[in-house]
């Protein structure tokens, strides 16, 4: 059977979550950011439930049972690339993409090598350069440079492993923002930002032995395609458009972070 195609869809049953709350993306300081980031209004958090132990080799057929599950199809939201209002996925998906996100990192010391990279100096502010284009992007200060142009020098700072790790993958979307993002001069509201909304998301236990924090959680990409291509998170494919799953096997939950690029609310 190929990869992301129907299998035994019988395995897993979802029920929606609506009650389950994510406090990082309601608080006012978080709001506040999101709309300077023009984000605000296009990205949201679901949570579903499921009903069997989830096995991660069986990533596709979990994926592909969730677009399929009747609990789904009414409650799962995205936005609509015609009118730019939240709607339901109103097709049907033949087949999907998961790739695996690594989520390994429990520290915000992570992002330390930013400091010691001199992209962004003691006082938080971030180091400015002469703008320039990656497209779409206007890049007009060392922390974009080193998250979007691979031929820059300290491009390197990061690993490609790194840049895989959700942690970093979540900390450059919102520093890449949607349309009219309005830049940050400090690197302080992405980081804090950024932290919120991990810690939201993931799912650890303390190992006894050890006392260390180890993550529980599992983390995919998420595509969908109906017959006629690309369906979901959008018909329109953009490094800022994207859908994460975060699977907790524990608490048999999945939360479903989804951001869709465009222009954001502005009041």
């Amino acid at each position: 059977m190929a990869d992301g195609e129907p299998g035994d869809l019988g395995v897993y049953y979802f029920r929606f979550l609506p009650q389950k709350t994510f406090p990082s993306l309601s608080a006012q300081e978080t709001t506040s950011r999101l709309r300077q980031w023009s984000m605000l209004g296009r990205i949201q958090v679901q949570a579903f439930g499921f009903d069997q132990n989830f096995q991660a080799h069986r990533k596709d057929d979990f994926i592909m049972a969730f677009f399929k599950d009747p609990n789904v199809i009414p409650n799962l939201k995205l936005l609509s690339d015609s009118s730019g209002q939240w709607i339901t996925l109103g097709t049907e998906v033949k087949k999907i993409e998961a790739i695996n996100v690594p989520c390994t990192q429990t520290s915000m010391s992570f992002f330390n090598r930013l400091y010691s990279e001199d992209i962004v100096r003691d006082s938080g502010h971030i180091v400015k350069c002469l703008d320039t284009f990656c497209d779409p992007f206007l890049i007009s200060d060392e922390l974009r440079k080193v998250l979007l142009m691979e031929d820059s020098e300290k491009y390197e700072v990061f690993t490609q492993l790194e840049r895989e790790e959700f942690l970093f993958c979540l900390f450059k979307h919102l520093c890449l923002g949607g349309v009219l993002c309005q830049y940050e001069d400090v690197v302080n509201p992405y980081l804090e930002t950024t932290k919120l909304i991990y810690k939201d998301l993931i799912s650890v236990r303390k190992i006894p032995q050890t006392q260390k924090i180890q993550i529980t959680s599992f983390v995919f990409k998420v595509t969908a395609y109906d017959s006629a291509g690309m369906c979901y998170p959008s018909s329109k494919s953009h490094e800022q458009t994207f859908s994460y799953f975060i699977v907790d096997p524990l608490r048999r939950h999945v939360h479903v972070l989804y951001h869709c690029y465009g222009v954001g609310e502005m009041s």
